[in-house]
């Protein structure tokens, strides 16, 4: 197939490779002029062969929502847009209306498989009319990985069904790192364990627990031992907020998903409020020593 992609950062130009290592043809455009194909979206559209599909791999919010009103401006009835970004699933209706106005069709992707996809495929869980889907096959089974369809992509449902699962995937996410980040920390902690990257290892095959990422975390302690080069603080893109908001609106219980949001919350503070009030009432209602700052230079 020939597909138009929009976007060629990390994600988006492995995928770029990896679309035409599967025999596709892709133009992608991007505004650095070192990877980008063409110098603009018209020059994109018109580059296509109509009906053209495209790919949009760009940052959610609003360089997303911008794209998807240019390309609804040099599209033409019968294209495709493919929103691949990691969208609020709340967008794509919108997104979807805007661009059937000018009768073209939408399908949001959530795409998970960040730097590794070139090598290992995409998992892919996206969102859209059967008949849409099943006329991009062809790229999705060049980017998910070998094997079954079924192990690996997922026709999720209508259109916001495929960015609501991926919004929920990252979530699962956040838990599962915070997981695997305090069984290392208390096995570091413990004077019996001599080497807990070798206990990360060991937890690779044959345990209940395995899993990539406790593979990567694995590979993380034995690049660097004590994670010394590296600070704690940590960011969340947006996903996992938006996980635990559906959970408060659908009211179903998330608390290892909060707990592990609230984490990255508490992993960019220096010196905690929270803990600097509960000293001061500690010391305050029964008299106990608190740890003074000095103000001395």
């Amino acid at each position: 197939m020939q597909l138009g992609l929009i976007g060629l950062g990390k994600m988006g130009f492995n995928m770029r490779e990896r679309l035409r290592e599967g025999g596709h043809e892709v133009v992608g455009y991007d505004p650095r002029p070192e990877v980008t194909d063409v110098p603009d979206l018209a020059a994109l559209a018109e580059a296509l062969e109509s009906p053209r599909v495209v790919w949009v791999m760009v940052p959610s919010g609003e360089v997303t929502h911008a794209t998807i009103v240019s390309l609804a401006e040099v599209l033409t009835e019968g294209d495709l847009v493919i929103d691949g970004g990691n969208s609020r699933y709340t967008d794509d209706a919108p997104h979807a209306k805007l661009l059937a106005e000018r009768g073209v069709g939408f399908i949001d992707a959530g795409v998970s498989g960040g730097i590794w996809g070139l090598t290992e495929g995409y998992g892919l869980m996206v969102g859209g009319s059967d008949e849409d889907v099943a006329r991009v096959m062809p790229i999705f089974d060049a980017l998910r990985p070998p094997g079954d369809v079924a192990d690996g992509f997922v026709h999720a449902g209508p259109v916001g069904a495929g960015h609501f699962t991926k919004m929920v995937h990252n979530g699962v996410e956040y838990a599962l790192m915070t997981a695997y980040a305090e069984g290392y920390e208390l096995l570091a902690a413990e004077d019996l364990v001599k080497d807990p990257q070798a206990v990360y290892q060991a937890w690779t095959n044959g345990t209940v627990v395995r899993s990539w990422l406790q593979q990567l975390l694995a590979k993380a302690l034995k690049d660097d031992p004590g994670l010394n080069d590296i600070s704690g603080y940590t960011e969340d893109s947006g996903e996992g907020r938006w996980t635990v908001e559906e959970a408060i609106r659908l009211r179903v219980p998330v608390p290892g998903i909060a707990a592990s949001l609230f984490a990255r919350f508490l992993s960019r503070q220096d010196d905690s409020p929270t803990m600097k009030a509960v000293a001061a009432l500690r010391n305050q209602f029964g008299g106990h020593a608190v740890k003074r700052i000095s103000t001395s230079g």
